[in-house]
């Protein structure tokens, strides 16, 4: 069931880790305006494809597995393209058509774990999908230092073009992508509907403009668990944003001291934040396994509390290194805070939810995700020029604050399962 985000991750994880360099390597100076295109298109593909996907049933391929495989088609296919961008505004719009095709996957899958589990499973069903984030992720990461140190692939290109290290991660996350989709898409099975007749009857009688309708008054209709784990989401992805804007430039700059995207100094930090990346997904990984024990001895609200700060805390740490190598040390407990973001929110919020809208409520709870990011990628090059001097370690810094304030938003969250129990 989970195996899938195996490869939705290996796209989201060479987005995060090599976007911003992609950028800065073909000119691009304003890096947290041209982010936008990837938070925008979760803003508007989520809810829609959750509302189809509820009111969708094949004979073969359910109702969430159908999306999941379109969106990695198209997902492969951008990650095959997106590395062979010759000017900035082509690379930009690939990021928008990836990110795009990449919330078409990632959002009937959370609903499918919904679907098929009892609420006493959730909290292991949602860490089991955050452990394969983690594994997809920890490769996906390391790709351009893979091919550099073990291949001896270069990591440097002439002005304007993007290393052949970055083309081939890309291209090797554009096969696993597509792959293990099509795991899940052939190795799960959904339960149709109790009552087919009814279902049908439902969707006939459905028009379009009621489907838009329902979409938009149904976000008034959210549940208070949804309202008051959107304070949370917004700080914790307001921090996790700033991080994968800025840590290029703050590592570059800060640690390496390097600004020239050509020179070999530069890229090899740029290649170490794949490395730091990797860090903190491989931690992830092995940390989700532990959430539901530490969810069961104390509570889904104050384990996500705990993680937050400690992420915070990782984030506001890199100020203070020097040492490349110390920076895996504050990848620890971003990884630990990443686990929990994945996993935490979405079992609270599962047993919050009606049966019949689960996908829906699923992709309007991505609301609460891609707007922080609208904020941060509005906001932070403003903030980077006017109050920090330019200098990109100081928004690393404003996120691991944000990241500790959600952290401890999480204590006015109700939690219904642990009410009902």
């Amino acid at each position: 069931m989970c195996f899938g985000f195996l490869g939705i991750q290996f796209g989201f994880a060479l987005q995060n880790a090599n976007v911003s360099r992609i950028f800065e390597t073909l000119g691009g100076t304003e890096i947290a305006l041209y982010w936008l295109a990837a938070p925008v298109t979760g803003l508007l593909v989520q809810p829609v494809i959750g509302y189809m996907s509820d009111r969708t049933w094949h004979p073969r391929l359910g109702r969430r597995r159908q999306f999941f495989l379109i969106g990695a088609i198209l997902a492969s296919a951008a990650l095959f393209v997106m590395p062979n961008a010759s000017v900035l505004w082509m690379a930009v719009g690939m990021l928008w058509i990836l990110d795009s095709s990449i919330n078409i996957s990632m959002e009937p899958f959370r609903a499918l774990v919904g679907d098929l589990l009892p609420s006493s499973q959730r909290t292991l069903g949602f860490a089991m999908q955050t452990f394969f984030i983690g594994v997809g992720a920890v490769v996906a990461s390391l790709l351009p230092y893979i091919f550099t140190n073990w291949f001896g692939i270069s990591n440097t290109a002439p002005e304007g073009v993007i290393p052949p290290s970055v083309k081939w991660s890309f291209y090797v996350g554009g096969v696993v992508f597509l792959s293990a989709v099509l795991w899940t898409v052939f190795k799960t099975e959904e339960y149709p509907p109790e009552d087919m007749e009814e279902f049908e009857a439902e969707k006939r009688n459905t028009t379009f403009g009621d489907g838009i309708r329902e979409a938009v008054v149904g976000i008034f209709k959210m549940p208070k668990t949804m309202l008051q784990l959107a304070a949370v989401q917004f700080f914790s992805w307001f921090a996790l944003f700033s991080m994968w804007i800025y840590t290029t430039s703050a590592l570059t700059s800060h640690v390496y001291g390097a600004t020239d995207p050509t020179s070999a100094l530069y890229n090899e930090g740029a290649d170490w934040v794949g490395v730091c990346f990797a860090v903190y997904n491989g931690v992830s990984a092995v940390f989700a396994l532990l959430l539901p024990f530490l969810a069961r001895a104390t509570s889904r609200k104050l384990t996500h509390l705990i993680c937050l700060v400690l992420g915070g805390i990782g984030l506001i740490s890199i100020y203070f290194i020097t040492n490349p190598m110390l920076l895996l040390v504050s990848m620890v407990g971003v990884g630990i805070a990443w686990a929990s973001i994945l996993s935490m929110p979405y079992a609270i919020l599962a047993g919050a939810l009606p049966a019949k809208r689960m996908g829906y409520y699923m992709g309007v709870f991505n609301f609460f995700i891609v707007i922080p990011q609208i904020v941060a990628g509005s906001i932070l090059g403003f903030m980077m020029d006017r109050f920090f001097g330019g200098e990109a370690i100081f928004a690393l810094v404003l996120g691991g604050s944000s990241m500790i304030l959600g952290g401890f938003l999480t204590l006015i969250v109700k939690d219904v399962d642990a009410h009902r129990a």
